[in-house]
């Protein structure tokens, strides 16, 4: 095994991720960027993956994780659907029996309960991260795993705001010495004055409103194509509303457009790789989740500098204080986040402060380099906790050998 400084051995952490069904989203995202940016020189890194997508996500997952594997990423990739396969256990098992696994790191629900089972199996501490918000919620033989093999059998719990981790405390009875807070974040981007309004099809004196995320009913995009019908009464200058991302909603979001006669104010404009340039375009970003945990969105927002109008929900007030960094409104209240977006459309001088308060919020709180150096302390942390314990428990048996 390769060592640090030529002393010091490489300590293993074997990251469970979850890719499969029609979801690459922002979780499967938080795993795979922490997974790439550990430092290789202290950290060995292996990523075990279910892989099973549907045909049309298939090439782009497997380019990201031939992207892990040119960067010296160890992958496992699992041919089933699913970590709570008896495949998976198995291999999972014979993983850790065969490489130096220091850390196991869970993340989703689904790869928690087998991560935590056969890490408790190989006495290898095991975190386990709910990217979205910790719920203990679904089918009853969901939650009693969860209350009584993951919360009880895992060293550390991680929430992704002080929100999350005060229900874990107060609603699941979770103990509060258990849980840590660790947010999501996203790289920085290079400052750029590309604009992609043209092909957009939007005229610079347009005003442009955007929504990123995948077209699903926790999003609440039936809410904002409602504020949109009730902006083009109010408003009078021109404007768009363009919704980025792919799901099972999108039918359904169609149909709506066309009932309230604002296809000529919103479009669906599917899913773009290019998100930081598109961002960087925004004169409004929208967020209006009926529920979230730390949104991914709201911090490209940030990180673009992007006039934010965001629903108050989950983690959200952490990452935004209204009126400082953006405007925060009532989840479900099509009429709120009308007036906060037109409010931002016709004051531009807020708009531009509000923009720049949030990008020096995410680089100060929110850069994906910032947040993986606290989860390499935490690896190391519970690494060397668990080393110490082996060494003495060793001394305090040696008088009984021999």
């Amino acid at each position: 095994m390769a060592h640090t400084n030529g002393h010091e051995p490489r300590i293993g952490v074997l990251t469970l991720g979850l890719y499969v069904g029609t979801c690459y989203g922002g979780a499967e995202r938080v795993a795979f960027e922490f997974v790439k940016r550990l430092d290789p020189e202290r950290f060995r890194r292996y990523l075990c993956v279910v892989h099973a997508p549907p045909a049309d996500r298939r090439a782009v997952i497997e380019s990201d994780l031939e992207e892990l594997e040119r960067l010296g990423v160890d992958v496992l990739r699992l041919e089933c659907e699913s970590f709570l396969s008896n495949v998976a256990w198995a291999r999972l098992y014979k993983l850790l029996r065969r490489e130096p696994i220091g850390v196991i790191h869970a993340h989703m629900p689904r790869a928690s309960v087998p991560g935590t089972v056969i890490g408790r199996l190989a006495r290898t501490p095991v975190i386990v991260s709910h990217e979205h918000t910790w719920s203990f919620q679904g089918m009853p033989i969901r939650r009693f795993l969860d209350r009584n093999v993951v919360a009880r059998g895992s060293d550390v719990l991680l929430a992704v705001s002080e929100r999350d981790r005060q229900r874990m405390i107060e609603v699941e009875r979770i103990p509060a010495e258990s849980i840590r807070v660790l947010p999501n974040g996203i790289p920085t981007p290079a400052a750029s004055v590309v604009s992609v309004r043209a092909e957009l099809g939007v005229p610079p004196e347009v005003g442009l409103i955007g929504a990123v995320g995948r077209l699903y009913p926790q999003k609440g995009y039936d809410d904002l194509i409602r504020a949109i019908a009730l902006l083009k009464e109010r408003y009078e200058r021109p404007f768009r509303c363009l919704i980025f991302g792919h799901g099972p909603e999108e039918p359904r979001l169609a149909e709506l457009i066309d009932e309230l006669g604002v296809a000529g104010e919103v479009r669906l404009a599917g899913r773009r790789d290019d998100i930081a340039d598109v961002v960087r375009a925004l004169d409004v970003a929208v967020l209006s989740s009926k529920y979230e945990g730390m949104p991914l969105a709201i911090i490209e927002y940030m990180a673009g500098a992007a006039p934010i109008v965001a629903t108050a929900v989950g983690g959200v007030p952490e990452l935004i204080e209204d009126g400082v960094h953006g405007l925060l409104v009532r989840p479900e209240d099509p009429a709120d986040l009308a007036t906060a977006m037109q409010r931002l459309l016709e004051d531009r001088d807020l708009a531009a402060r509000l923009g720049r308060a949030a990008l020096e919020r995410q680089r100060a709180n929110y850069d994906l380099d910032v947040v993986v150096g606290r989860l390499e302390d935490l690896y190391l942390e519970l690494y060397g906790a668990t080393q110490a314990a082996v060494r003495a428990h060793a001394t305090a048996g040696s008088p009984l050998r021999g």
